[in-house]
């Protein structure tokens, strides 16, 4: 079975009348009524013009509507396309310009300023909106959806062919497009399932977003393939993670979402009692985290280890030690390794290198981006993550660097490049640099190193940034210093920058 949707739903749908989706809202829906309503979709998707292989570009708030809206699009042969939420107009008009989508959806509130942008890129443009109560939801696409047929015969698809695409930031401040296909999506869902092992009785607390490859193919996908259930939260909120713990087996999280729970005296032995599986991902969870989680409940976070472009591609185990500051084992299926950046010559355990991936799981290439994608991929097939990592005498993968000074801050990826060049735009600087520095809250937090003439202070910066980037990416501070440290090849040290002001976040 090699088209996502039927693989994913086969389970669940042996059984029509079980729980697919709870929400906060009191909304239920069955894998019979799922069907139905993907059905539903799926139908308008193809009134609309979708034709296989075309793109629906996707920016809209978290919703059961909205899964089945990437659902729907998959089962009429479309390639699904998500945008994070806080994606500002001009950032949305880099996307549909490159991705060329037939359909954009977006909020009802969004649609005036969008609606332009979606009409210099060509396409058609719809809006979703979230629950007003059971099962009413706002917007043209719920309202047009409401109306068609809830008979629809998946299109078939072949495993190569694409399911999604993500766009993933670039170093060069160009972002690229991830392209997973059916193959890519069903194999990871596949091996997570057996390797967390879940089933039809597992309920998920869900409180990740769904523009995501965690929420929506890691957690969404596996609990799907199990015909698990999912409680599925509009965002992580303490009082309802705490209600609903008790109506769970599992939950999947990033590291804010543990120190948060643990800042709550709501978490303890009895409050977790019943939960049989907690994982987290997307950040380092912090060794002190996994110790605290543990005293507190008795349970040991499983940490795991992923990208936009493969999915998961190591867990600790499920049965078995989970060690804490490090992503446990290659997946089945997946092969790892630790090489030299330069050569690509395989290091022995113990050694510090890339960490490169060779599996099912792999994508297939940057959309449009041939080159890139040729450059990010070994002759024999293994795929260059740009993580620094080592592995163990005892076979446990550590990620102990990134590659492309990455900043994972909250769960959210930030390539400095992309805010360096907004900075340099403002008034007065003269240069910058972007790091990320150890955060509290977030895991880590973007701060900017300018370069400026007299006069710019910290305030004017900040102003000038407002609404040119999603808040996520925003610095959290900006620090001003004469010049910045380069090496011999002219090459800015941000790791002199991040010993320098690592410090400022947690002072502050």
């Amino acid at each position: 079975m090699n088209h996502l949707f039927d693989g994913l739903t086969a389970e669940g749908l042996k059984h029509p009348d079980r729980d697919f989706v709870r929400t906060s809202g009191d909304r239920q829906m069955t894998y019979g009524e799922m069907e139905a309503c993907s059905a539903r979709y799926a139908n308008l998707l193809i009134d609309l013009g979708l034709e296989p292989g075309d793109r629906v570009a996707v920016q809209v708030e978290k919703s059961l509507d909205a899964l089945l809206l990437y659902l729907a699009t998959v089962r009429a042969g479309g390639v699904f396309l998500p945008l994070n939420t806080a994606y500002t107009p001009s950032e949305v008009e880099y996307f549909l310009s490159d991705a060329k989508p037939r359909l954009f959806v977006c909020a009802p509130g969004k649609l005036e300023a969008l609606k332009p942008v979606a009409e210099k890129a060509g396409a058609e443009i719809e809006t979703l909106g979230t629950d007003k109560g059971l099962g009413d939801v706002d917007g043209s696409l719920a309202e047009k959806a409401a109306s068609a047929s809830a008979d629809f015969e998946t299109i078939e698809r072949e495993a190569e062919d694409l399911a999604a695409i993500l766009y993933t930031s670039g170093t060069t401040g160009r972002s690229k497009g991830a392209m997973l296909t059916h193959a890519n999506l069903l194999s990871n869902a596949r091996t997570l399932k057996d390797y967390w092992g879940f089933s039809q009785d597992d309920v998920l607390l869900h409180a990740l977003p769904i523009f995501h490859t965690h929420g929506l193919f890691v957690a969404s996908n596996t609990v799907m393939l199990a015909g698990g259930a999912m409680i599925f939260l509009p965002k992580f909120d303490l009082d309802e993670i705490f209600a609903y713990l008790p109506k769970s087996t599992s939950m999947m999280g990033v590291p804010t979402f543990y120190t948060r729970m643990l800042a709550d005296e709501r978490l303890n032995r009895d409050s977790t009692a019943h939960m049989r599986l907690f994982t987290s991902g997307s950040a380092p969870l912090l060794a002190e985290t996994h110790r605290a989680f543990e005293d507190r409940t008795g349970q040991r976070i499983l940490e795991r280890y992923g990208m936009t472009e493969t999915n998961m591609n190591t867990s600790n185990p499920y049965e078995g030690e989970r060690r804490a500051g490090t992503v446990g084992f290659p997946l089945p299926g997946v092969d790892l390794r630790i090489a030299d950046p330069d050569s690509g010559a395989t290091l022995e355990d113990g050694q510090i290198g890339m960490i490169e991936v060779k599996g099912p799981n792999v994508f297939k290439g940057y959309w449009q981006m041939p080159d890139k994608t040729a450059s990010e991929f070994r002759e024999d097939g293994f795929f260059i993550t740009g993580d620094l990592g080592q592995i163990d005498a005892d076979g446990y993968v550590s990620i102990v660097g990134r590659g492309k000074d990455l900043v994972i801050t909250g769960g959210y990826n930030v390539y400095p490049k992309e805010i360096e060049l907004i900075i340099d735009e403002v008034d007065g600087v003269v240069e910058s640099a972007v790091i990320g520095v150890p955060h509290p809250d977030f895991g880590e937090g973007v701060v900017g190193v300018v370069v400026a003439r007299d006069g710019l202070d910290e305030d004017e910066v900040m102003t000038a940034l407002e609404g040119k980037m999603a808040r996520f990416k925003q610095p959290k501070r900006v620090v001003f210093v004469e010049e910045l440290p380069r090496n011999t090849m002219g090459k800015v040290q941000k790791n002199i920058l991040r010993e320098t002001f690592g410090n400022i976040l947690s002072d502050s």
